[in-house]
């Protein structure tokens, strides 16, 4: 019999989530991990030493016991103090956090990975990337992303208005240099994913997409020449342009061994538009960025900000996206592919809360899979 989980990854139609479900569990989850005196808590001054994990992260334990081995689920960037009483022990200044969270971050039994998202708009030397992979154990996995100034076809004014066309955009040689590289010679086998965010392309680019395949495909060719010795390392694509999620792009990312990266965003279509890529390059790993709720538009950082600040509690939910990104990582998952998840907090409000209601529906799933079935006769 194939598997349950699987079918429901390869369905052309995905059941619709069950109402009011997700609700009750993202309070509970909140109340559940309140800290014990709010009202102290808001008082302590920031810490300034060494982080602590908050003592009632335990409780997750079991449900992390239950999750399929393959799955890693992490944040993108934890330097928020708005985690205290969730992660942190108590209150820190977000600087502190940036330098020493990791050596706390990682022992909370439900974060197996992070998103390293700062190397986005600059790139790390090795011994920055070696002082993260000092602070975890030997299980943890480090998922990285590409400087924008290799994966964005234009160079950008502060403000992130196009400026002019990026001469370097996908140069192979510069991707293996400034930032492949130096993530394998400071992460070493802590380092899980490889990530190219292709930036919105310009009109130019966009309406020849042939072109930046073909640029793409040397790029990839290249990085995965320089991972001969560490197949163990996944690279993913994520793209910004709905018009990119094309046949094209899915020959591309297999002829070179690398994946397609869901991403969640109000830029791109839903989930459940983006599986199609995922099934024609069956069977692979999953790796998955959940960066914007959509209701904030292409656009709306700074709306979810404000509406999230400080990122303590639920405020967003997204039931739908959950529960088919649970059923997606149930069935990769159930044969034997190694799954990536990442959340910020603008997807929902507080990305450890949105990976613990995510973690008890892979959980809910995995185990209606191995329930005993009724014979009928």
């Amino acid at each position: 019999m194939p598997d349950t989980f699987q079918d429901d990854f390869f369905a052309d139609d995905l059941p619709p989530p069950s109402a009011g479900a997700g609700q009750s569990r993202a309070k509970a989850a909140k109340s559940s991990t309140e800290p014990a005196d709010e009202t102290a808590t808001t008082q302590r001054q920031a810490k300034r030493g060494d982080v602590a994990l908050v003592p009632n992260a335990a409780q997750h334990a079991p449900l992390a016991a239950q999750l399929p081995p393959q799955l890693r689920m992490g944040v993108s960037t934890w330097s928020y103090p708005g985690w205290e009483g969730l992660v942190w022990d108590g209150a820190y200044d977000s600087s502190v956090l940036a330098k020493k969270g990791l050596s706390a971050y990682h022992q909370h039994p439900l974060l197996r990975t992070v998103c390293v998202d700062r190397t986005f708009w600059r790139p790390l030397t090795a011994s920055q990337y070696a002082a993260f992979a000092a602070q975890v154990d030997a299980d943890f996995r480090f998922v990285v992303k590409c400087p924008a100034g290799i994966t964005d076809a234009q160079v950008r004014t502060e403000e992130g208005k196009p400026r002019e066309l990026n001469p370097a955009f996908l140069d192979s040689c510069l991707a293996i240099e400034h930032f492949v590289v130096p993530t394998l010679e400071g992460l070493g086998d802590k380092l899980g994913v490889l990530v190219f965010q292709l930036s919105p392309l310009p009109w130019g680019l966009l309406s020849q997409p042939s072109r930046v395949l073909d640029k793409l495909g040397l790029l990839l060719a290249a990085v995965r020449e320089a991972l001969v010795k560490h197949t163990q390392v996944i690279v993913a694509v994520e793209v910004r342009d709905p018009e990119l999620l094309s046949p094209s792009l899915a020959q591309t990312l297999k002829a070179h061994g690398a994946t397609y990266c869901l991403g969640l965003h109000g830029k791109m279509p839903p989930i459940e538009a983006q599986l199609p890529i995922l099934r024609a390059l069956w069977p692979g790993p999953l790796v998955c960025r959940w960066n914007l709720n959509r209701i904030f538009g292409a656009y709306g950082y700074a709306d979810a900000q404000k509406r999230h600040e400080p990122f303590s509690e639920i405020r967003s939910e997204d039931q739908h996206t959950r529960e088919l990104l649970a059923r997606t990582i149930a069935g990769i998952t159930g044969a034997g592919q190694p799954a990536f998840v990442t959340i910020s907090n603008d997807a929902e409000g507080c990305a450890p809360l949105s990976i613990a209601l995510l973690a008890q529906a892979v959980t809910h799933l995995t185990q209606e899979s191995h329930a005993p079935k009724l014979n009928k006769s």
